[in-house]
């Protein structure tokens, strides 16, 4: 029998199969039915506009969503990469157990693919298409490949250990870095396994460590090429969004943080880390590696630096996101016996299904039916942003008929990227407080004295330094948007005429009139 069917012949296969069925049918319905959230349709934005980096994130997301575009402009396609990397990503956590449990790996590989879809931070964020799930994929791949580097090297010291496994390793985490800066944690990670072991020092003498840090610097060229053609700008927006404008303490705010990283990984996953780190990542591996040391090093550094920030600053639970993976294949460990090839505690497993389950399937609806947040009263922006565009849309383009090539405009990145993906229209431009990737496409000589048409909502309106921004402007169009008899936004749309463009540059300027707040989420005062 092949190996890939003595897969499907694991008992931990047969006890799981109809959750991770579950599992797959809601993905599958969330890739194809679900709008884009606004921030995957500012990614495929980024995909028709390509560049060497974007202000907001590194290039590596946008350049595959650009390659994919010649399938054409869906759903389908636009998370179509998510597949390829979920699939990539469940191979390689194959290969990860086998490498550390032999024959078992077989068993442990379902377990780490139980314990990954059922997580909500991971079903969620392997889901959309963001930068995350390339930047978990490359990273698991690159940290998979150094540590078969470096046991053979500690292994044959005289030999070293093998160059491809190195340089893949760097190449991997190379890409990992041109999906988000967050990788930066898995080449300190690398570090630390390094100086914190007197038997692996013998690595820093090795010449090839050092080409292969050469080869990482020059897979991550194309973000210094950017920033130094664009003065630095995404160095400077990270860090004044982790300074936060003004620091000031806040010892609640990590506990805030730890406990929402805890729910959103999954309650039985987070107690099983913690067992985990009880035992100081000790599990049954079948052989010697330091594996469990670079799983443990990453999760320390990566939840101690987001934990420490939180104290003075902003931190974000996904932010935490590659703290987790290379820590599932030893989680495995809690729920399987060796002997006998049992499974053991399932009915925490099944606590894990079942919770996972129920979360993925609100996750979907709130994508595809309706915001829930609706039924409680409370204003959820985000979610309205995901309904009502083909309507919306249709407006814009009833209103922009009586213009001569009009500018389609609107008052926030969220709302041009869903129209411009909504139109399949690239050149949609967003014109607000808040400084984004579009203002490094703005071109005042292109833009200059054209009419326009301009969409604004009640979390981004239009404000009275828009309208200045035209010679002239028509009384505003409304249009609401409803879900099942449930207004969730409400729309306005103004024709103007002569737009004022004023310099090169000009959002990027202190004299751009619509710097007038942070996000550009309020008018200014009378």
């Amino acid at each position: 029998m092949s190996k890939r069917w003595v897969l499907f012949q694991s008992p931990i296969w047969h006890w799981g199969r109809w959750f991770l069925l579950g599992f797959l049918v809601l993905r599958v319905g969330f890739w194809l039915i679900a709008f884009p959230n606004p921030d995957e349709a500012y990614y495929w934005l980024w995909g028709q506009r390509p560049g060497f980096s974007y202000y907001d994130h590194p290039p590596f997301h946008a350049w595959v969503q650009g390659l994919f575009a010649v399938l054409g402009r869906s759903t389908l396609v636009l998370r179509l990469p998510n597949a390829i990397s979920s699939g990539i990503l469940g191979v390689t956590f194959y290969h990860i157990c086998r490498y550390l449990y032999g024959e078992q790996g077989r068993d442990r590989v379902w377990l780490v693919v139980l314990l990954g879809l059922s997580s909500p931070l991971l079903f969620w964020y392997l889901g959309l298409a963001w930068h995350d799930h390339w930047l978990v994929t490359f990273a698991v791949i690159s940290s998979f490949l150094f540590v078969r580097y470096v046991d053979e090297a500690v292994k044959n010291p005289g030999i070293g250990g093998n160059s491809q496994n190195l340089y893949g390793a760097a190449l991997f985490l190379g890409l990992a870095g041109l999906c988000k800066y967050n990788a930066l944690f898995v080449g300190l990670g690398f570090l630390a396994l390094i100086v914190t072991d007197k038997k692996r020092w013998l690595l820093l003498r090795d010449r090839r460590l050092y080409l292969a840090l050469g080869l990482l610097l020059l897979v991550l060229s194309p973000i210094l090429i950017w920033n130094i053609q664009h003065d630095f700008f995404s160095f400077r927006f990270y860090r004044d969004r982790t300074a936060g404008g003004s620091l000031s303490l806040n010892l609640l705010q990590p506990l805030v943080f730890l406990t929402l990283c805890g729910l959103i990984l999954g309650p039985i996953q987070t107690w099983s880390i913690g067992r985990l780190l009880g035992k100081r990542g000790q599990t049954a591996i079948t052989r010697t590696s330091c594996y469990p040391a670079l799983a443990l090093w990453i999760f320390g550094l990566s939840t101690a630096a987001f934990t420490a920030l939180s104290t003075v600053s902003v931190a974000l639970f996904y932010w935490n996101i590659l703290a987790y993976p290379l820590l599932l294949p030893l989680l495995s460990d809690r729920f399987y016996r060796p002997e006998g090839a049992k499974l053991v505690r399932a009915g925490q497993l099944a606590i894990a299904q079942g919770l996972g389950l129920f979360a993925a399937t609100a996750l979907v609806g709130y994508y595809t039916v309706i915001p829930f947040s609706i039924f409680f009263g409370a204003t959820d922006p985000d979610g309205a942003a995901l309904f009502g565009w083909p309507q919306v849309a249709q407006e814009v383009i009833a209103q922009a008929q009586s213009l001569d090539d009009p500018l389609l405009l609107t008052t926030d990145y969220r709302s041009a990227s869903a129209l411009a993906y909504t139109l399949d229209n690239p050149n949609v431009l967003a014109i607000s407080g808040r400084l984004d990737q579009f203002d490094f496409w703005y071109d005042a000589a292109a833009l200059g004295d054209r009419d326009a048409v301009l969409l604004g909502e009640t979390w981004h309106p239009i404000c009275p330094t828009h309208l200045a921004m035209f010679e002239r402007v028509d009384p505003p169009k409304t249009l609401e948007v409803r879900r099942f008899g449930h207004l969730l936004q409400t729309y306005q749309i103004v024709r103007g005429y002569g737009f004022k463009a004023g310099p090169e540059g000009y959002p990027l300027s202190p004299d751009y009139p619509l710097a007038f707040t942070g996000n550009g989420e309020q008018c200014l005062p009378k």
